[in-house]
């Protein structure tokens, strides 16, 4: 079992149809895809099986290809994120052991001062003549087990770390999102507009088995014009956006284009206020995933049809208790969430949230005292805190360890977070935990919009305990966050000395 195979046989299928595009431009054939990887392998494959390959770059045509070559040659990917530091990507490449690193001209020249692996700039005339010179190989079978992509964690909490993912794990997302999600087919087209590294590229195999399109804007960015006229573009189209790319669309007051069918939202919190406006300006055409660099994309979700009220007639939104959970969970995958004894909670109990299945990580790359803490007899703890309801549906709580301890009661949050968000003057907000004397920690709010305190405090007597309400208020021009969109809840908390 080998990815590439799935290039292979979209090229046998549909060798002449259009396969990768620089915004409207295509770029190439699915036959022309499968001969540039191809040829990419024999010399990547000279570095031998189990090599790591880095690839550096804003979003690009180029990334498809050389995702399909770096397995063809039976090696591994290691994809970084173009918004990351130097500092960073140095890390990843160090602890990776990358061979080689593809990157972008602006990217090759920031790490070429700083690393000492191999950088060969994506475009240039060297590249060119490794993909035109080079003899088209055969690709070679592979152990399901092998490693085919270093999945680095984003780093909220510090240091990154590698999820060593499988062509077994990697085949399984790819399944699973067929079954559950999405049925692709030649005349569909999916937007890169997050990042390729990561969200957006681990959508690359299922829409490739399908011989969709992979459109990648000109711009190699998110920017919402410029993916909005995409969508009128290009057919059947579909995205994997952050919620806050997803409220960036939003505040263009544009219309939902005819060719946009879906948007898969992820990788962050995308609280139900937020949701609802989204709904609202493009319609019912949402699927929410949860998951995570270890399992990705795929511990659970909710289908489009399950965010509307009458699934039939597609209208009326689903009850805020559907909109505000992760949906249940995916194909092939157990979930399960367990109590401070180790034993499965109750319904409505909250606990650390657990999962298993073919999708889940071998481990982090050179890194056992994480791998062992992370996986425990076959499961994967995640970290973060949720409950299920009688129906089977998952809510979040928060990450294990953002939950404020106060006065011996736990408060999530997210619960208040969500709350706060419903305040007009409130644009977004951050809540964590101080240390109190008293009480042990109390809550803080950091708040960007046009509010006062005792507006929010008044706000929240009708929608939380009062014991979950701030007892502090920070009002900030933003919020931090990482390359992903995350807010660092490590900065705010750094922030209250």
């Amino acid at each position: 079992m080998n990815l590439f195979a799935l290039l292979d046989q979209a090229a046998a299928r549909h060798g002449g149809r259009g396969a990768v595009y620089h915004g409207e431009r295509q770029v190439h054939t699915f036959a022309q895809l499968r001969e540039r990887a191809l040829r990419l392998a024999t010399g990547i494959g000279e570095l031998g099986r189990g090599a790591r390959i880095a690839v550096a770059s804003e979003n690009s045509p180029e990334i498809v290809e050389l995702m399909f070559a770096i397995w063809a040659a039976e090696c591994l990917v290691v994809p970084i994120n173009y918004k990351l530091h130097p500092r960073e990507m140095e890390q990843i490449l160090d602890d990776s052991g990358a061979s080689l690193v593809f990157a972008s001209p602006k990217i090759g020249a920031q790490l070429s001062a700083s690393t000492s692996v191999t950088i060969e700039i994506i475009g240039e005339d060297g590249y060119r003549s490794r993909c035109a010179a080079a003899t088209a190989g055969t690709p070679r079978h592979t152990d399901p087990a092998s490693l085919a992509w270093l999945f680095y964690t984003s780093g909220t909490t510090g240091r990154s770390k590698g999820a060593m993912l499988s062509h077994r794990n990697l085949m399984a997302m790819t399944v699973s999102h067929l079954a559950d999600f999405d049925s692709p087919d030649q005349n569909c087209s999916l937007i890169h507009g997050a990042p390729m590294s990561h969200g957006s590229g681990l959508y690359i195999p299922p829409y490739i088995a399908r011989a969709a399109r992979q459109v990648v804007p000109a711009s190699g960015a998110f920017e919402p014009p410029e993916f909005l006229d995409l969508c009128e573009h290009h057919p059947g189209c579909s995205a994997f956006l952050a919620p806050t790319m997803v409220a960036r669309l939003v505040q263009t007051g544009r219309a939902r284009p005819a060719n946009l069918n879906r948007i898969v939202y992820g990788g962050g919190p995308m609280y139900v206020d937020s949701l609802k406006k989204a709904m609202g300006a493009f319609g019912p055409i949402f699927v929410q995933l949860y998951g995570q660099g270890e399992a990705p994309m795929t511990i659970t979700g909710l289908r489009q049809s399950d965010h509307v009220a009458n699934q039939v007639a597609g209208d009326g939104w689903a009850p805020d208790s559907v909109l505000g959970s992760v949906g249940y969970a995916r194909s092939g995958v157990d979930v399960a969430v367990l109590g401070t004894d180790g034993e499965p909670a109750g319904i409505g109990e909250i606990g650390e949230i657990v999962c298993r299945g073919d999708v889940v990580m071998s481990g982090y790359w050179n890194n056992p005292e994480a791998t062992a803490a992370t996986l425990q007899d076959g499961w994967l703890h995640t970290g973060d805190m949720g409950s299920f309801d009688e129906h089977g549906f998952l809510t979040l709580r928060d990450r294990s360890k953002d939950v404020v301890i106060s006065g011996g009661s736990n408060i999530y949050p997210r619960e208040v977070e969500e709350a706060l968000l419903e305040h007009s003057g409130v644009v977004e907000a951050g809540v964590v935990g101080a240390h109190d004397e008293e009480w042990g920690e109390i809550v803080v709010a950091f708040i960007v919009g046009e509010v006062s305190a005792a507006d929010l405090d008044a706000h929240l007597l009708d929608r939380i305990a009062r014991f979950k309400r701030p007892k502090r208020y920070e009002f900030v021009d933003e919020l931090p966050k990482n390359s992903y969109g995350k807010v660092l809840k490590r900065e705010l908390r750094a922030r209250l000395g």
